[in-house]
């Protein structure tokens, strides 16, 4: 699937958000989805989902950076 997102199946996002709507048919059915990438600007770090809602996405970019952070503490304390 080629989008604005990425160039050669490579992620252009440069930092903060970028996430881009398109429809899939499964069976008979349409179904809308988005293509989410979030780019950390603390590491660079990249985390990418597609979900069927954008707020999907934004909770699991949540879980995701509350997970790094929980990691950095932990490398930190020893």
């Amino acid at each position: 699937m080629t989008t604005k997102m990425n160039k050669n199946g490579v992620s252009t996002c440069k930092a903060g958000e970028n996430y881009e709507k398109f429809q899939m048919t499964i069976g008979r059915k349409r179904r809308t989805f988005y293509h989410y990438d979030y780019r950390d600007t603390a590491d660079n770090g990249l985390f990418s989902c597609v979900k069927p809602t954008l707020e999907a996405c934004r909770r699991e970019r949540d879980e995701w950076l509350k997970a790094k952070e929980n990691k950095r503490k932990q490398i930190m304390r020893q």
